[in-house]
């Protein structure tokens, strides 16, 4: 039934990235799309794979990467309600962007990746020795992670604030949008999302092991602190490169690993497959509404993610403080 699952997830999958690239603008039927999509000579030619097959493309990078990060970060904490914000990944390369613009006049995503990797780097070596080093546990990760993310999303709202000029380049970006999408960023992007999809899934089983406690992990022949760092290399990469590309989109770590949950159970072997299908039909469903919903002009992908996300945060705490109770 789960294999059968995912195959649905995929046909999902598709159907929104056809709705990507059909709706628009300029909207577009099926069969505009398809004629776009081959005959060089078709007046959507241009629309379709200068612009929407770009936003489309990072839309199912940006949102498998955040899916995988945010099931990867809740099977390392424990916690079905942790995001990789959480650890202050995203807060660490949204700082070194924002350092890079003000200081050094970066604005492109070949300077971007590089600073968002870079701060994403020395946030996990700080959360990683601060939480403890080869002691760390879930618990000290979380708290360690929740300081660094307070710190340095407070840097960056005084970098825009005091930099008139950064506050400019940066406005768009720390809201989180597809709308830039090129191909060569696409390009570029995607060997990161890949590294970092591979390294997620070799993780999945013996993430599994660890979530049945230290103990038993190292019983099972697992390492914990080694599984441990290699979790936290890959929210790096998958989060940096999500970062770099599109800015700090939220929530879409943490609703999709919780609601796929309810679909696979907490076995990481399928609940990361299905996160890297499912995340992207949500980040590009939620794209697809923000152009509808404000035509002639549209609302930016971050926004819209928020505005769905908080609501569905507080049900998710308020419903876990229920089953305590």
């Amino acid at each position: 039934m789960r294999a059968a699952g995912l195959l649905g997830s995929l046909l999902i999958l598709l159907a929104v990235l056809a709705l990507s690239i059909a709706v628009g603008s300029k909207p577009l039927s099926l069969g505009e799309v398809w004629n776009a999509l081959f005959d060089p000579h078709s007046p959507d030619y241009a629309v379709v794979h200068d612009m929407r097959l770009p936003r489309t493309a990072m839309g199912l990078l940006a949102g498998a990467a955040l899916g995988l990060a945010g099931g990867v970060m809740q099977a390392l904490t424990r916690n079905p309600l942790a995001d990789p914000g959480l650890m202050g990944i995203n807060a660490g390369s949204s700082a070194a962007v924002a350092s890079a613009i003000a200081l050094l006049g970066v604005g492109t995503f070949d300077g971007y990746i590089w600073f968002a990797f870079l701060g994403a780097a020395v946030v996990s070596v700080l959360l990683y020795t601060v939480g403890g080093g080869r002691g760390a546990t879930p618990a000290r990760l979380a708290l360690a992670g929740a300081a660094l993310n307070a710190t340095l999303y407070s840097y960056v709202s005084a970098v825009m604030l005091l930099d008139s000029a950064s506050l400019e380049r940066m406005r768009f970006w720390t809201v989180g949008s597809l709308a830039d999408a090129q191909a060569g960023t696409v390009v570029k992007v995607a060997p990161f999302v890949l590294a970092g999809l591979l390294l997620s899934l070799a993780l999945a089983r013996p993430l599994n092991a660890l979530a049945l406690g230290d103990d038993s992990a190292r019983a099972l022949g697992s390492r914990p602190a080694r599984i441990r760092v290699g979790a936290i290399v890959a929210v790096t990469v998958l989060c940096g490169a999500a970062t770099a590309a599109c800015g700090p989109i939220v929530f879409v770590g943490l609703m999709v690993p919780h609601m796929v949950r309810a679909l696979t159970g907490p076995d990481l072997r399928w609940l990361l497959p299905y996160c890297a299908v499912l995340a992207p039909v949500l980040l590009l469903g939620a794209d697809v509404l923000g152009r509808v919903a404000a035509r002639p002009s549209e609302l930016q992908v971050g926004m819209v993610t928020t505005v769905l996300g908080g609501p569905l945060f507080l049900y998710f705490v308020r419903r876990r403080k229920v089953a305590r109770a």
